[in-house]
């Protein structure tokens, strides 16, 4: 697991600095916002594992950038801890009610708020709520916007997977594995936002998998942006031979010596006009299956033949985990 990213919302350079220099030595990834506007601007950038929010902002307050946080379908998941001077019960039940997971009053304990910032992480994460790794909507997240969507029309349901990601955990390792999961999720908001529109979803069921959903009419367009940028972008985390010859040395069970093609993205889409969907296990099902035929027949077939044997297990019971 990577670094839990805390993004810290406080026009008090003294306090902003001192969290940021503090959580830093705790193992964070932290970044700091003087201004509500500039939280919702990086938030979107670069979702956070969690959001360290003061009320009293020199532009709009805190309740406003919670408010529009959690009536974003790509924010509302993101764990937020209001920071305040006030200590009325009004101005607490008024931030819970927006969605606040807690809330901590200036002057504050900071060994306490570590505390608070790790359990609402961690509780994220236990209930399924984000993948540790990206940040984004995981499992039962995933699953909710899946029973919203199968009620109304006009929506498109993105499967999407990093082929060959395995081999080059394997020769790179775990660290510059978790590198191109940011990567991949940086990409997809760069994508979405660019191409899409502010509802749209997106999601890490886990692993090498990821899920977008976005209105139909978007999906061609959106499809073939992150495939491109993601072959373009990818290669900045190989070396300067292994992008020059356009492969990685890799050892196979029998320890024979193998070429592996560089990591690219399989794509399966459904919309439902194209498909009579019955339930959310049908849609992802059914996307699993078209980004399969993609990878046996499409111009970026995987190298390994071990790849292009059907996968054992389906999004969906990746979702149950």
């Amino acid at each position: 697991m990577g670094k839990a990213r805390i993004l810290v919302v406080e026009d008090d350079f003294d306090i902003a600095n001192m969290l940021k220099i503090y959580f830093g030595g705790q193992g964070f990834e932290v970044d700091v916002a003087g201004r509500g506007s500039a939280a919702l601007e990086m938030t979107r950038q670069n979702l956070p594992h969690l959001i360290v929010l003061d009320i009293m902002l020199p532009d709009i307050d805190g309740y406003e950038v919670c408010r529009q946080l959690r009536t974003s379908t790509r924010t509302s998941h993101i764990p937020v801890i209001f920071l305040t001077q006030k200590d009325e019960r009004s101005d607490k039940l008024q931030g819970l009610e927006l969605g606040a997971d807690d809330y901590v009053t200036k002057p504050f304990d900071v060994e306490e708020l570590r505390l608070r910032v790790q359990n609402a992480i961690a509780r994220a994460e236990r209930e399924s709520l984000t993948d540790p790794r990206s940040g984004l909507p995981s499992g039962r997240l995933i699953e909710d916007q899946l029973r919203q969507i199968i009620r109304r029309e006009g929506w498109a349901y993105l499967d999407i997977r990093i082929n060959h990601f395995e081999p080059f955990a394997d020769v790179y390792g775990f660290v510059a594995a978790d590198n191109v999961i940011r990567f991949t999720t940086l990409l997809l908001s760069e994508v979405v936002d660019e191409l899409g529109s502010p509802d749209d979803f997106i999601g890490h069921p886990g692993g090498n998998n990821f899920v977008v959903i976005t209105t139909d009419g978007n999906q061609d367009r959106i499809e073939e942006g992150i495939k491109t940028r993601f072959r373009e972008q990818v290669l900045s985390h190989y070396n300067f031979i292994d992008r020059e010859r356009g492969y990685i040395e890799t050892v196979s069970g029998d320890g024979e010596q193998e070429q592996t093609g560089l990591m690219t993205v399989a794509i399966g889409v459904v919309t439902p006009g194209e498909f009579p969907i019955a339930d959310i296990r049908q849609i992802t099902e059914l996307a699993a299956e078209e980004r399969r035929k993609e990878m046996q027949t499409g111009s970026e077939k995987p190298a390994r033949k071990e790849e292009n044997k059907p996968e054992k297990t389906s999004i969906w019971r990746r979702l149950r985990k």
